[in-house]
């Protein structure tokens, strides 16, 4: 018996190989790594926590070296359990690290949903927002388009706050109504002037669709439909998520070669930016499928 309890059939990480020579023919200078940086204590992963501002420039300026092209910083977690946090505490906690970064922003990413807080980033030159509630809030548009940064739009099934254990987008429904999500937000992003190159968009994952695992597992496995549905950049953060472990048996602690396999299938499939806890070990995999690639493309 294998690992996954979907069967060989029915998981997407085995619906067919994984396309190493894909991976390494779209990943050259193409695909984005974001490195996942969480500036609270109650993050579901505590190995990316990081609470003092010193310990968080130390953990950015290594992430950048070992193969994160941006950072993402986190002040607030945005699981189930996820404590609230005031936009006051939320710009508290990124101040000294975007000082410390100052030359630095355009490789710099804050995720949060708090428009202070999104304001205050916006102002220190941050090179993306990454807003799980995808940018709901048109008063913020006019600040939105007066600035140059890439901006992350995520769906969630909850359309706003942080992800539940009530929302049950199904299997069957999922693709239609992120496509629909989409083709409504960034149609309003778009008439308030904000330029299409500057959208990336998440089709969330684990909770933010579904507590079952399959809703996860049908989006994943079908990114090429999506991309090709919406005809714009797509990020994907599986990273030691919830539907792996349910598929896998393991805990958030032990899931980092699952979320590194299915990272490399959403590359392989389409996706453009990769949002991980583990930049690292993405970027030596990338850089072992590149090579690869290049054997294979000399006939060796």
């Amino acid at each position: 018996m294998g690992l996954c309890r979907y069967g060989a059939h029915n998981c997407c990480l085995f619906a067919r190989p994984i396309p190493i020579v894909e991976v390494a023919a779209e990943a050259d200078a193409m695909v984005t790594v974001f490195g996942i940086l969480n500036l609270t204590e109650d993050s579901f992963f505590d190995e990316s926590r990081r609470l003092d501002p010193a310990g968080a420039v130390t953990a950015a300026i290594e992430m950048l070296r070992v193969g994160s092209d941006v950072v993402d910083v986190g002040p607030a977690a945005s699981h189930p359990d996820a404590r609230p946090v005031s936009p006051a505490d939320e710009i508290r906690r990124i101040a000294p690290l975007l000082d410390a970064l100052s030359d630095q922003m355009h490789r710099v990413s804050i995720d949060s949903f708090q428009p202070e807080t999104q304001r205050y980033a916006l102002k220190r030159g941050v090179g993306y927002l990454n807003d799980i509630q995808g940018f709901p809030d048109p008063a913020l548009y006019p600040d939105i388009a007066e600035a140059d940064c890439r901006l992350v739009v995520m769906h969630s099934a909850q359309r706003d706050g942080i992800a539940t254990r009530t929302g049950h987008l199904r299997p069957e429904d999922a693709l239609d109504e992120i496509v629909r999500f989409f083709e409504a937000r960034v149609s309003a992003l778009r008439r308030s002037g904000v330029a299409a190159d500057r959208l990336i968009l998440d089709p969330g994952m684990g909770f933010f669709l579904s507590p079952a695992p399959e809703t996860s597992l049908h989006v994943l496995s079908n990114l090429q439909k999506l991309k090709s549905a919406l005809g714009l950049p797509l990020l994907v953060s599986v990273s030691r998520k919830s539907f792996l472990g349910a598929t896998v048996g393991l805990p958030v602690k032990d899931l980092g070669p699952a979320s590194l396999a299915a990272e490399l299938h959403a590359i392989g499939n389409g996706a453009d930016y990769v949002r991980t806890h583990a930049p690292g070990d993405l970027r030596s995999a990338i850089t072992f499928s590149e090579t690869l690639a290049k054997f294979r493309s000399r006939g060796m």
